[in-house]
């Protein structure tokens, strides 16, 4: 027997799989990246960002969390807002002994537009939900909006 039959009956065993797998791969995404790599986005918070004349307002939505979990760090024109949440639990009884653990983090950047005064960026936390306000200097609050008209 040479080495390209077997090489050939090697191929048509992963396509064969992946016939078997095709019903699952817009669900688990099983061609762009592993399992974990897609559950893992899960855990970061949805992020809403608006702005008005005077500030910009970012808005992330993460419960069951503290103020004291969050970091926020502004490094040049970047702002990276983390968090770290370590539960343990434990129950025992006469007749048995049980363990929990659970561990939650994650970390967003943005880029923060030309005009932040980084100087007064104010955060709270409040029934899950963490509320970035960022003031714009004056220059940024002088700058006047204006309609474009399609032709």
């Amino acid at each position: 027997m040479s080495l390209r039959t077997l090489a050939k009956r090697g191929e048509s065993v992963p396509a064969l799989l992946n016939d078997f797998f095709r019903p699952w791969e817009s669900l688990f995404d099983l061609n762009g990246g592993s399992l974990l790599n897609n559950l893992r986005t899960f855990n970061v918070p949805a992020a809403n960002i608006t702005e008005n004349k005077d500030n910009f307002e970012v808005s992330l939505a993460a419960p069951g969390m503290k103020k004291d979990d969050f970091n926020i760090d502004v490094e040049g024109n970047v702002m990276t807002i983390s968090a770290e949440k370590e539960e343990k639990k434990e129950e025992k009884d006469e007749r048995y002994s049980r363990r929990e653990f659970n561990y939650t983090s994650f970390s967003r950047s943005f880029t923060l537009p030309e005009g932040v005064n980084k100087e007064k960026i104010d955060a709270s936390y409040d029934n899950g939900l963490l509320k970035l306000i960022l003031p714009k200097t004056e220059e940024a609050k002088k700058l006047s909006a204006k309609h474009i008209t399609v032709k």
